[in-house]
């Protein structure tokens, strides 16, 4: 170990190092670091807010009897007062448009709350400490150090913020101590300025290492745009490089257009749009035969509305003007005998040595039952969403009040019969949110919502959501080994339905009597969280197909045990839009382990 004074001993940067922070520097831009440093600041006011009511309702009951009943109501009302504000103003800055432009601004405010929250405290220090019993007296000093305390990684990122903060909760208590008359008091007196001096020391220096942290983070991202630059430079020399493999090759890949046995339509025209040949899947698409096509050379427009040329001209010029090649154009192409296809095209101009235009593939595929189909689809999952949907949450709901007893006994048998329909329509809504989920992941339409919280927490709060499900199917659920704080990215949400879906397989499959097991490993820059039960195991025949959609692999059982076959396949679509995987073992003794892997969280 060494001895104090080698540890403050700091080494002189080198001459590279002052280099780059000098750099950085230039780089980073001051607004957006000040906003930064509000953003961080602001994020901790949720926090604070809790704690500061949960300590003053904790302080208010510890502090309250009878002489100083109407004192202790009056501070609690300061409390409820000053957190209203401060609750008032996280909700504005968060609703705010410009959080960078009027970064001081919110600074200053935040400022003048975080003023306000510690005088709060100090008024309790220096009002209720000399009123008190001793053991009152050393809760009241044990709190305000906890709340001083506190504030440094609050305000980490204003050290100023926290020397007044700091100041209002212990400078008064310090005063009370002072002249309070106990010799003893007075020394604590002495002491809490300079325990206040050291507090805001090593604010100061968390201040500086976020200040410098914020200030290389911007600095990098100028480096990136101008390495974004750089590449974007080379992709244009790469395009003209092959331009020109693109000139020597024209005539080859002509032939290569024009083979007959193209399953998509293709067409050769000139630059003025004068349709030059067509092969055989574009005879058969449009009605046009190649040998007409190649005799008269009619304009393209043949294949364009009346009311769309003028249009088509337009484009066609500016086709011929930029030489850049379109794709993925959808347009409604009548046929020679009067019928109409929608098809999908990609229009690539041939330019020769000298830049001119020599011609112009188009290359057409028909869309037209895939764009029917696409609208029975969306038809269907909104008759899902609207007329199955709705209706029947209303039934189950309905059911559910019979079942209840809230509108009075029933006869067995009609109890029985509503509880079958209770579940069989349970399980009918089950599979249309399943649908209408993979639905919205496959169109690209599922909007996550990642934050960054506490996988342990998250893997508790589902086991104590599913113990109904557990208990449904006499089994337990417990924790094997100890679950790892571990922070990550990801959609709560969608996290625990993952972690629902997998315990309640778990727990269908078991089993009764039997305990469905968690454990969470940690594996580096990734955490894997397993949920392992004792069922039949899955079968070799089955396991490519178990995250597929509709999966089962023992249909009898499923309709015995209930479920849809989609949970697995939406577990796995999700799971991957939170950059994670998701798999599943056999087990050694029996059973499967099912299991999901994601991203640690990068503390900044």
């Amino acid at each position: 170990m060494s001895s104090p004074s080698a540890a403050n001993e700091a080494p002189a940067p080198a001459p590279q190092d002052a280099a780059r922070a000098e750099d950085a520097r230039q780089r980073s831009d001051p607004q957006r670091v000040l906003a930064d440093r509000v953003e961080q600041l602001y994020s901790q006011m949720p926090l604070g807010i809790v704690f500061t009511l949960v300590i003053g309702a904790i302080a208010t009951y510890e502090l309250w009897d009878n002489r100083t009943r109407e004192l202790v109501l009056f501070w609690w009302g300061l409390v409820l007062l000053v957190t209203a504000a401060r609750t008032a103003l996280w909700l504005g800055y968060r609703k705010s448009e410009d959080r960078v432009g009027q970064a001081k601004q919110w600074l200053r405010w935040l400022g003048i709350s975080a003023l306000a929250n510690g005088a709060n405290w100090g008024f309790a220090g220096a009002v209720f400490f000399p009123s008190h019993t001793d053991e009152q007296q050393v809760f009241l000093a044990f709190l305000l150090a906890g709340i001083a305390s506190a504030g440094i990684p609050t305000y980490a990122a204003s050290w100023p913020m926290f020397a007044m903060y700091a100041a209002a909760v212990v400078l008064p208590f310090a005063y009370v101590l002072a002249n309070f008359g106990n010799p003893l008091f007075v020394e604590i007196a002495v002491l809490v300025p300079l325990f206040y001096l050291a507090n805001v020391g090593i604010a100061y220096r968390l201040n500086q290492v976020f200040h410098s942290g914020y200030r290389l983070r911007h600095a990098y991202g100028r480096l990136t745009e101008d390495y974004t630059t750089l590449n974007k430079r080379l992709e244009r020399q790469l395009v003209e490089l092959e331009e020109a493999k693109r000139q020597v090759e024209a005539s080859g890949r002509k032939l290569a257009l024009f083979t007959e046995r193209a399953p998509i339509a293709v067409l050769e025209l000139d630059s003025q749009g004068r349709i030059q040949r067509i092969n055989h899947a574009a005879e058969n698409l449009f009605g046009w035969p190649s040998n007409e096509v190649a005799e008269k050379n009619p304009s393209v427009k043949i294949l364009i509305r009346p009311e769309y040329h003028e249009e088509f001209d337009t484009q066609w010029r500016e086709l011929m003007a930029s030489r850049v090649p379109l794709a993925h154009l959808r347009v409604r192409n009548p046929r020679r005998d009067g019928l109409e296809v929608v098809c999908e095209w990609n229009v690539t101009p041939l330019v020769n040595p000298e830049g001119e235009v020599v011609g112009v593939i188009a290359q057409g595929q028909d869309i037209t039952r895939q764009m029917e189909a696409d609208q029975l689809k969306k038809e269907f999952t909104s008759t899902l969403s609207h007329e199955l949907r709705t209706p029947l949450t209303s039934i189950i709901g309905s059911l559910q009040l019979i079942n209840s007893g809230v509108l009075g006994d029933v006869e067995k048998d009609i109890a029985e019969l509503t509880g079958v329909a209770e579940r069989n329509g349970q399980r009918l809504l089950d599979l249309i949110n399943d649908i209408l989920d993979i639905e919205k992941i496959e169109s690209g339409k599922l909007a996550m919502v990642p934050e960054v919280l506490a996988l342990d927490e998250l893997v508790n709060e589902s086991l104590v959501l599913n113990r109904g499900f557990a208990e449904r199917f006499q089994v337990r659920f417990q924790v094997s080994g100890n679950l790892l704080p571990v922070k990550v990215s990801a959609d709560r949400k969608r996290l625990v339905q993952i972690m629902t879906n997998l315990l309640s397989n778990a727990a269908k499959f078991s089993p009764q009597g039997e305990a469905v097991e968690v454990e969470m490993e940690d594996l580096g820059e990734r955490v894997r969280v397993s949920v392992l039960d004792r069922g039949p195991g899955i079968p070799d025949s089955f396991r490519s197909r178990i995250f597929g959609r509709f999966a089962q692999a023992d249909s009898s059982a499923t309709r015995q045990k209930g479920g849809t076959g989609l949970g697995l396949a939406i577990c796995k679509r999700l799971i991957e839009l939170m950059d994670g995987r998701i798999g599943f073992n056999n087990r050694d003794q029996g059973g499967t382990a099912f299991f999901f892997e994601l991203p640690k969280h990068a503390a900044p």
